[in-house]
């Protein structure tokens, strides 16, 4: 491994180290605060999932009325022809 690449290797580690570092200090001095994060990371996470379901349901309904629009054009197709 050239030099160069052993020194920023090293470099990330130190940047993890401190990133890590200040996790816990934000986290030991504002304890309110992590666990309100905690709770709204859970309420997007929720919120995501019933996005996600709404968005199938949505897709469902889109293909039965799309379904529902064909069947519709060919009921009046064949009315128009038997007049």
């Amino acid at each position: 491994m050239p030099h160069c690449w052993r020194k920023i290797l090293r470099h990330l580690d130190v940047l993890q180290s401190q990133v890590t570092e200040l996790h816990k200090t934000r986290e030991e001095a504002n304890p309110e605060l992590s666990s309100e994060v905690q709770s709204l990371k859970e309420k997007l996470n929720e919120h995501s999932k019933q996005l996600e379901q709404s968005t199938e349901k949505l897709s469902q309904l889109e293909l039965e009325n799309l379904n529902l629009c064909d069947e519709n054009q060919a009921l009046n197709t064949a009315s128009n022809k038997k007049r």
